[in-house]
């Protein structure tokens, strides 16, 4: 599923210029497993053949850019790499325009965080990297009812590395924004001219069940809500930055988010990596269904694999 072709595009904001928002193409992204566990959930995809399998079922169903973690967080460099392409190598064998990317991984400082990207990039491509420009709060309710956990921290400093990273690999930034301050500082290096090209924004929004949790309470950032999406699109008023909403410990779906977005001209994040509910283990594939079901009556039409790299205006690969 796919919108027509639309090569050369002249785009702002991710919308060919010209076009209304309620009408442009859609890119559709599945974030498909991140550290959600087969206990959390048991349709998420851990194991290489799992992520090549959901991938191509999601690709076949309408999204348009996949993120994936590996099945081992705490690597990084060569190591984190070699877990990836275990995934990709085949995906992009069969896929060779997917568009993708992985996570950051867990190491001192943003080098480390980035160091594995040059080493897949070295054997698949690799158009895009992930970027968090910010830090928030992560945790779940202790024994007392009250929140417990700790900081995800990414300094000004990290920021800076993270972002001439992007440059160096030409890929284009995408943007994990947990809180309002994270999109102020992706604000203050694009007033500075310095926003590397081929970025996104990803407006993440705090579910009850927060970034960990199972049981409500423990959340971050904005609330799913009509209010909370207009604060940040004042921020983003007058920029020409694609962006996306997602609900992490929830279900974007049943919140308001969605339409308001797609009859924005803005873009939709959906998968297991966000959601959850304890009343429901849905499979990614429902979840971009879902969606693709929304953006039907809403009457968005989806961009393939190529259209999204227009759309976003990612560098050419190496």
């Amino acid at each position: 599923m796919a919108g027509a072709p639309r090569s050369g595009l002249t785009c702002k904001r991710g919308i060919p210029r010209g076009m209304p928002a309620s009408t442009a193409p859609l890119i559709l992204e599945v974030a498909i497993n991140g550290m959600t566990s087969k206990e959390k959930n048991p349709n998420a995809p851990r194991e290489p053949d799992e992520i090549v399998d959901d991938t191509l079922r999601c690709l076949d169903a309408g999204a348009s850019l996949i993120h994936a973690h590996n099945r081992d967080f705490d690597l990084t460099g060569e190591a984190a790499a070699a877990g990836y392409l275990e995934a990709w190598r085949p995906i992009l064998r069969e896929r060779p325009e997917a568009l993708w990317y992985p996570t950051l991984a867990m190491a001192p400082d943003m080098a480390g965080m980035m160091a594995h990207l040059p080493w897949i990039q070295a054997e698949v491509p690799l158009r895009i990297a992930p970027l968090d420009p910010g830090s928030t709060n992560i945790g779940a309710l202790g024994e007392d009812g009250l929140p417990v956990g700790g900081v995800y921290a990414n300094s000004y400093d990290d920021i800076r590395v993270g972002f001439e990273t992007c440059e160096r690999l030409r890929c284009g930034p995408s943007l994990g924004i947990y809180e309002a301050g994270s999109l102020r500082t992706t604000l203050a290096w694009h007033r500075a001219g310095r926003l590397p090209r081929g970025t996104m924004v990803k407006l993440y929004f705090g579910g009850d069940y927060g970034l960990m949790g199972t049981e409500p309470g423990a959340t971050f950032g904005l609330p799913p809500s009509e209010h909370a999406l207009l604060a940040y699109l004042d921020l983003l008023a007058g920029v020409d930055l694609p962006w996306s909403v997602s609900v992490w410990g929830g279900d974007l779906m049943a919140t308001p988010l969605p339409r308001l977005a797609l009859e924005r001209g803005g873009h939709l994040h959906v998968g297991l990596e966000e959601f959850y509910t304890p009343d429901r283990s849905p499979t990614n594939l429902e979840l971009v269904r879902e969606a693709v079901e929304l953006a039907d009556k809403v009457g968005r039409p989806l961009a393939s694999p190529t259209e999204t790299a227009a759309l976003l205006d990612l560098p050419d690969p190496r």
